[in-house]
Parts: structure tokens; sequence; C-alpha cells
């Protein structure tokens, strides 16, 4: 005989109710059965668990040590049922997210952080600041459970969806003559020294800005190559160039810098949220991923 669940809570029924007639009434089954199975829970421990007479049943040694430890596993598969239950809910458990240095400037994307860390406080966040190419072999290997990341070419088995259309800026030194406009052109930040992110860095928006202005027939003049966005907004407070960022930047507001909406109307660029379309996501995964489309498409 294994010793099953169903025989512990048997032996439980009787330890509590000292009665195998109670016993059995409690467990809607006949005492018959009820005394051969505590019989033979008996005999496979290899101990008397009760020590029974017309009049009376008691618990042995034994069965007190029996009774405390039975109720202790019990108690541990109805913990173990309720965390895999939470688990499946995506109640707890680990979501890995990757994002460029923009997303967290983004509202939509800040704010589903925020409700969603209040609505599942159990659920571990583990964030991953990455530039867009960097997040792709994570996606696919199942390293990271969802992307944020700027608009790229993607291999098939990635998923993407967009969750915001925003204007690019430009940027310039207070004291630059382009700052005096209420609006500036490409081909009027080509002609200036222009700041840059590094073309190894693996930016979405590298491509995605200079595409832009290639698309205009014009090349800018780089003069300073960096690895971070928050570097292109200090060099040029520092007015050592121009440049272009997405607007979602724009918090970042410095004295000596100014912010400049672009002529072209095409001068927009996209965050996506992206995942793996081979892998099965974590319940987790999906309610964040619900979550913050729902409130990108509210917000258009």
């Amino acid at each position: 005989m294994n010793i099953e669940l169903r025989h512990l809570r048997y032996f439980i029924a009787v330890a509590e109710e000292l009665h195998f007639g109670r016993a059995a009434a409690r467990l809607n089954i006949s005492q018959p059965p009820l005394s051969q199975q505590i019989q033979m829970l008996e005999q496979h421990i290899g101990a008397r668990l009760f020590n029974r007479t017309n009049r009376s049943v008691s618990l042995t040694a034994a069965g007190k040590q029996f009774l405390a430890d039975s109720r202790q596993i019990l108690l541990l598969v109805d913990d173990a049922a309720l965390r895999a239950t939470r688990l499946h809910h995506g109640e707890t458990g680990e979501l890995r997210i990757g994002f460029t240095s923009s997303a967290p400037f983004i509202k939509s994307v800040s704010d589903t952080l925020s409700s969603f860390r209040q609505r599942y406080p159990d659920v571990h966040i583990q964030t991953r600041e990455t530039n867009t190419r960097e997040q792709i072999a994570p996606l696919n290997d199942g390293e990271l459970d969802l992307g944020l990341m700027r608009n790229t070419q993607l291999p098939d088995t990635l998923n993407a969806q967009v969750i915001l259309h925003e204007p690019l800026l430009a940027m310039v030194h207070r004291d630059h003559p382009l700052a005096q406009q209420a609006a500036v052109s490409l081909a009027e930040l080509a002609q200036e020294p222009f700041v840059f992110f590094d073309p190894h860095v693996g930016t979405g928006l590298y491509d995605d800005i200079l595409g832009l202005m290639r698309r205009y027939g014009l090349t800018p003049v780089i003069t300073q190559e960096v690895g971070e966005a928050m570097t292109i907004i200090g060099l040029v407070a520092a007015g050592l160039g121009v440049s272009i960022l997405p607007a979602s930047f724009r918090r970042v507001q410095l004295d000596e810098m100014r912010w400049l909406p672009i002529k072209e109307k095409d001068a927009v660029s996209e965050m996506w949220l992206v995942w793996a379309g081979h892998r099965q996501l974590s319940q987790a995964a999906i309610h964040f991923r619900d979550q913050l489309l729902t409130g990108a498409k509210a917000r258009k």
C-alpha cells in the first residue's frame, strides 16, 4: 500500500473525532471501509496509531506524532497548489523585460509598469536596459519575455506590436541661431555639426533617423559619435552640435538646450513591444503585454 493524501485525511478525521462513526460521517463514507483503511495504514507504517476499546479511541504516541506530520503535509500540499494556481494566473513569478533607454520616458510604458506593480506585487519584474539589436537574441532564446525597442528588422520568430508613434524633435543649444525658430527642417540640421550614435552600438534610432534624412537626400556631418542618448543630450547642451531624438526624451529639460519640432511630417519614430512567437509566454507576461497594448491604444 502506498500512502496517499486520502489516507492522511482519513487518519486526521479519526484523530480529531476520536470516534470512527463520527469520522466516517464527516468523510461521507461508511465506517467499515474507514476502519479497514486505518488498519492498513498502521500496517504500512508498522506502528499502532490508535488505542481502541469498546468505549473509546485515543491516539498513541506514534499517532500523535503522525497527526502533527500529517497536518503539516496537507498544509504543504495546499500551499503548493495555491502557488501553482497563482503562478498559472500570472499573480506570481518573474517577468523579464528588455527596453531601450527611451522606453522609461514613454508615459504608457511608465504607467503600465506602475499599475502592473500595484496589481501584481508578487511578480518580480527584472528589467534589462539594452539597445534594439541586442534584444533580439535574448527574446529568441527565452532570456527575455518582452522587449521594448525601436522599429528594426526582426526575424520571423518574433512578433511585434507598435505601441507608440512619436514625433522626432531637433535639439540645439539655446544660443544657436536655430533656437530662435519655431521649427526646423532636416536640411537645416544637416548643415550643422551633428552629434549622434556610434553605428556599432546597435540602436534602432541610428537607422531610423539617418534613414529619414536619406529619404530627403541628406547626409549629416557626424562630428561626435556616442553610445547613449543621454550623452547626446549632454553634448548638445555643451554646444558641440545639434541632434535629433524622439519626443519621449523631452522629459529631460536642460537650461542650455532647446527642443524644436521638425517641419517634415514623416519625422516620426515607432516604439515596438516584441515577444517570441515560438515560445509560450508566461501569464504574467501576457498580463503586462495586454495591459500595455490596451493603454497604448487608449492614448491614440
